[in-house]
């Protein structure tokens, strides 16, 4: 019995006093250290919102919608345009015509022989035509509203993108964090079991241990240096994802600089959420506008009711040469109306139909924004819950670890419990993280939701 309980409390002096190390802060995992100088959560935003593409897309959607209103714009402008014209002919109109233009037509040309078979002849003809808009069956004032709706429009794209890509950047971030603290508690995990092993291995040299114990200590190493390239991989994966919303290169080096914690974010009740994304949330927004766009198109159908009027003056010359010849000027007003066009009808209905289909999908999108602000606070509710018990989980497996060591030293129990146990209290640890992890992002998530993720200093605060 003492040779029993001097080998087994040499065998396990290695890992337990390893494993005192890992439990020494139950209620935190050992962070990444971090390099002076690493990305902070905010520099990380301020580079996605500057260097993304989507946001680059969107700033010239802005300015593409900007041009669309001063082109609408220009058509309550004065339309002048030069004309310039060459005609060489023998048709008798032609001559005639050309002639009294040009000011060259004497009473010889009354030669009904002339006036029947007249010489070709050219006619270069230039003129200034101008025509004023003054009413247009509300075309133009329909189209410069749409086209301030559509930079509206524009902008609430630019706003949503730029919330998305700070959800992105919540994502990759403390994605990195948590791949990283996973990675330092398996790296602790194979130091404690390669010190352990190598314990194990000298007192067997000497006849103080069975080969059985170094053989169930080797395969749990194994078990901790696979957990520990798992964990390297999910960190060069993290880092890839977080070069590619800042748009670095994908495999380019970077430094991180944080940490995840329980902290206690606060949000509001869901209903007062469901409120306020109805009133800010800009892909909504977005629907809201869409259907007064569609009552200017509807505008623009039922003046097709009401008639054209526009004012115009042209000034031309006319000549053989170019070198001479003479001016001429008209000045008048032009009223179209359309008695009869059997496409008036179905066109206003169409615009009709179309302002109602764009109601219809705003009710929808309504519909499944509450769905999904109730859906991300339930994740935010379990995400906080998940950390008491992960936290409550990790104070066990410290408990365990000691009770268990407190027996193997007593002879009670065999090694095999006490890595069965340090095995349970890294776990905890691993899930304590990812309980960190799941709270950060379903926080982000619900703002996201609510249109409201216009900032990251809750969490970097």
């Amino acid at each position: 019995m003492a040779y029993t309980l001097k080998f087994r409390l040499m065998a396990m002096l290695g890992i337990v006093f390893s494993g005192i190390a890992l439990a020494s802060q139950p209620d935190m995992p050992a962070a990444p250290v971090q390099e002076s100088g690493g990305l902070t959560i905010n520099e990380a935003v301020n580079e996605a919102l500057q260097a993304n593409p989507m946001v680059g897309a969107a700033k010239a959607g802005e300015q593409v919608a900007e041009a669309r209103i001063s082109e609408s714009e220009a058509g309550r402008m004065p339309f002048l345009q030069l004309e310039q014209t060459m005609m060489h002919s023998n048709n008798p109109v032609f001559v005639f015509g050309s002639l009294l233009e040009q000011e060259g037509f004497s009473s010889s040309y009354f030669d009904t022989r002339f006036l029947n078979d007249p010489p070709s002849m050219n006619n270069y003809r230039s003129s200034l035509n101008l025509r004023v808009p003054v009413f247009n069956k509300f075309k133009t004032s329909a189209a410069i509203e749409e086209a301030k709706i559509g930079k509206k429009q524009a902008e609430t794209d630019t706003e949503w993108i730029e919330q998305q890509i700070r959800f992105q950047v919540i994502q990759a971030f403390y994605g990195v964090l948590v791949a990283q603290g996973r990675a330092v508690v398996a790296e602790e995990s194979v130091k404690a079991a390669e010190k352990e092993a190598a314990d194990i291995k000298g007192m067997l040299d000497q006849g103080m241990a069975v080969k059985s114990d170094l053989l169930a200590m080797q395969v749990q190493l194994a078990d901790f240096r696979q957990q520990l390239t798992q964990a390297s991989g999910a960190i060069r994966t993290a880092e890839a994802a977080l070069n590619t919303v800042l748009a670095r290169p994908v495999n380019s080096p970077i430094q991180v600089s944080g940490r995840l914690e329980s902290k206690d974010f606060i949000l509001p009740g869901v209903d007062e959420m469901m409120k306020t994304a109805l009133q800010s949330r800009p892909d909504y927004r977005k629907a809201d506008q869409e259907i007064s766009a569609m009552e200017q198109r509807m505008k623009a159908a039922g003046g097709q009711w009401w008639p054209d009027l526009n004012v115009f003056a042209k000034v031309g010359r006319s000549s053989r040469n170019i070198t001479d010849g003479s001016s001429d000027f008209t000045i008048g007003a032009g009223l179209t109306f359309d008695l009869l066009d059997f496409g008036r009808g179905p066109r206003i209905e169409q615009a009709r139909a179309g302002r109602e289909a764009v109601r219809s999908k705003a009710l929808h999108q309504a519909n499944s924004i509450k769905l999904e602000i109730a859906q991300a606070y339930q994740m935010f509710n379990t995400a906080r819950e998940s950390i008491e018990v992960a936290a409550a989980a990790v104070d066990q497996g410290v408990e365990a670890l000691r009770i268990v060591r407190d027996r193997h030293e007593a002879g009670l129990t065999t090694v095999t419990e006490v890595l069965r146990a340090q095995t349970a209290l890294l776990g905890a640890k691993m899930n304590l993280l990812g309980a960190q992890y799941d709270l950060y992002l379903s926080f982000a998530k619900t703002k996201l939701a609510t249109g409201s993720l216009d900032s990251v200093q809750e969490m970097a605060g």
